[in-house]
């Protein structure tokens, strides 16, 4: 029990800092529905990251943990994102810092 209390603690954590990776492979010119299933895709890959760093390999056996701590982790993102890192312009930014910039001919 309390493994799984910590994996889903880490996922949480993990899940809050995502958006801000999420955003250096996003682009702004992006639509929003490829926008959310990028974040979508990152979230459950960072969270079977996380749940293979936590409990190991053998976690993954274990079903309703392991769908707990994937949930964790898109939970969090989402709610970070829209709640913290939107307002605050971050990951906007970011997105911009990390585009590729146009080629301007002379």
């Amino acid at each position: 029990m309390s493994n799984t209390l910590d994996t889903v603690a880490v996922s949480s954590s993990v899940g809050a800092l995502l958006p801000l990776l999420t955003a250096i492979v996003q682009q702004p010119a992006w639509a929003p529905s490829v926008k959310r299933a990028v974040a979508v895709v990152v979230a459950l890959i960072g969270g079977v990251v996380t749940v293979a760093g936590t409990g190991g390999l053998e976690q993954f056996t274990h079903g309703i943990p392991t769908l707990g701590a994937l949930a964790a982790v898109l939970a969090a993102s989402q709610a970070t994102h829209d709640l913290v890192w939107k307002p605050s312009t971050i990951t906007s930014k970011i997105e911009t810092a990390t585009s590729p910039k146009p080629v301007t001919s002379v």
